[in-house]
């Protein structure tokens, strides 16, 4: 990956919907140079997918909670039994298996308190091999970005 790739990709995590045009006069490239780029950092893996980010607030899912899991044992069967339960869970955005205190890290969406208490009452405690949990809720947002330096 050189320079140019590098660059190109910092502009299409700014906002993937410039065209090719628009990003090949930025790049002082061609179209089809750039249009090859893309294909070919696409193809390695580099650009792994493209998607709309959403503004919670509009779809009202602004609650955010980060919920720490303690599994009843590390055992490689209950460790993939959890990750395959936890991934079906719509309101679970991102699950991390961390080290320290407790062995997964979720980061939960929902509308408010009462949804978050029905998420936790009707899914999370049916889900097999938690021994606790523990909620923080995030006061507010100082950074969020999906964007890598490179």
């Amino acid at each position: 990956m050189d320079a140019i790739d590098k660059k190109l990709l910092g502009l299409l995590q700014e906002d993937t919907k410039k065209t090719t045009k628009e990003l090949s006069m930025v790049l002082n490239l061609s179209v089809t140079a750039v249009y090859e780029r893309i294909k070919k950092l696409e193809r390695e893996g580099v650009i792994s997918k493209y998607v709309a980010i959403l503004d919670r607030n509009k779809i009202e899912k602004a609650f955010v909670v980060f919920c720490h899991i303690k599994l009843i044992q590390h055992t490689k069967d209950l460790i993939h039994t959890f990750e395959n339960e936890v991934v079906k869970l719509d309101e679970v955005l991102e699950c991390f298996h961390v080290s320290g205190d407790y062995d997964y890290i979720l980061k939960v969406n929902v509308k408010d308190m009462d949804e978050y208490r029905e998420f936790m009452v009707t899914k999370l405690t049916g889900l097999q091999h938690i021994g606790s949990t523990h909620s923080s809720f995030m006061i507010g947002e100082v950074k969020n970005t999906t964007a890598f330096t490179l």
